[in-house]
């Protein structure tokens, strides 16, 4: 059941991710496109695409920077959840071994 908690999660992210980066990428091209028919002057329109084309690059960074983030702290996550999950069921293994061992020792005692 956890694995499907995270493969959900994973699958979530990504297509979260995806449509962003789409929407992202539709409203730069949409923007230069406006610009580009605009009816000004070449220089002025340039200008005006060279800011916005500025402008998203510098906001599709951070969103870029953001995901890459919330990655990692996903992968922090489940090797914390994985570690932990490891210990417990080591020292349950431990605690059924040394139960063993004196249900062992204490057949071998009745048999003496």
């Amino acid at each position: 059941m956890e694995g499907d908690f995270w493969t959900t999660n994973d699958k979530t992210m990504s297509k979260n991710s995806n449509s962003l980066i789409a929407f992202v990428i539709g409203a730069g091209v949409g923007a230069a496109l406006g610009i580009l028919f605009a009816p000004e002057a070449g220089n002025n329109t340039r200008d005006k695409l060279s800011f916005k084309l500025s402008k998203y690059k510098k906001e599709l960074e951070g969103l870029i920077e953001d995901l890459v983030e919330g990655k990692e702290t996903h992968i922090n996550e489940a090797k914390t959840e994985g570690k932990r999950v490891i210990s417990e069921a080591k020292n349950k293994a431990e605690n059924l071994l040394s139960d063993v061992n004196k249900l062992i020792d204490q057949i071998n005692q009745d048999n003496t």
